[in-house]
């Protein structure tokens, strides 16, 4: 499999080394032990967590450059994607990785110290509660977001926390044409403009998928982001 997944990553120009390699390795065996008493994936087939999971976090490099950057927070990363991907292929990134469950934070803990990575931690929280606080809000080069909701609702959530000039990736699948027109007032109010969209397939298979690039060209007005709930519920 370790073969297979070296293919796959070429396919994005990307060349594991053999500690990296290791790495998801190691990731994909702890993936599957926890996952058989707490609910992280429903995808556990080793070629699929390859495709699914390790190489869909890896296909940022398609929209970004990630050597460019320092400074990354996963918001929703729940089982450490694509966070956990991204700092494995770019040790030099100092990642933040939030998820709101403590569960889930004492896996990726867990992770974290069987693969042996630096400058990476796990905050146990709500995206809404620590965009407001000083040493998150407008803090990161790049905000990532592979959680399945409306890029309205993403966008409030993720962009306080991108400094000026900075950039939120939001991880979409299928056609995201009518989300997207539907999210450009939100976007716009909350300091950022789209500057790019990528439309892909994953390397060897049928799956599409999307990223939108986002960059922050002002600050966020303080009060956003709102409570739980309501960017759902009345969109901005």
């Amino acid at each position: 499999m370790i073969q297979v997944l070296e293919k796959q990553f070429e396919a994005l120009n990307i060349m594991l080394t053999n500690e990296q390699e290791e790495q998801f390795e190691e990731y994909y065996k702890i993936l599957v032990q926890w996952n058989e008493v707490m609910n992280l994936t429903s995808i556990t087939e080793r070629s699929e967590v390859n495709t699914k999971h390790f190489l869909d976090s890896a296909s940022i490099v398609k929209i970004m450059d990630m050597n460019a950057v320092n400074d990354v927070i996963d918001i929703g990363t729940g089982a450490g994607f694509p966070g956990i991907p991204i700092k494995i292929l770019f040790p030099h990134i100092r990642i933040t990785l939030l998820d709101s469950l403590n569960k889930r934070v004492n896996f990726l803990n867990e992770v974290i110290r069987c693969l042996g990575l630096k400058d990476i931690s796990v905050v146990h929280g709500r995206a809404e509660d620590f965009a407001k606080r000083k040493d998150y809000r407008e803090q990161f080069d790049l905000c990532v977001s592979r959680a399945v909701a409306k890029l309205f609702v993403l966008s409030e959530y993720c962009i306080p926390y991108v400094k000026e000039n900075g950039f939120f990736v939001s991880y979409k699948s299928g056609n995201i044409d009518r989300e997207l027109s539907d999210s450009l007032s939100a976007i716009d109010i909350l300091g950022g403009e789209i500057e790019n969209t990528t439309n892909f397939l994953l390397p060897d298979t049928d799956i599409q998928r999307s990223l939108v690039k986002i960059k922050k060209v002002h600050l966020t007005p303080k009060k956003y982001p709102r409570k739980a709930g309501v960017p759902s519920r009345q969109p901005l």
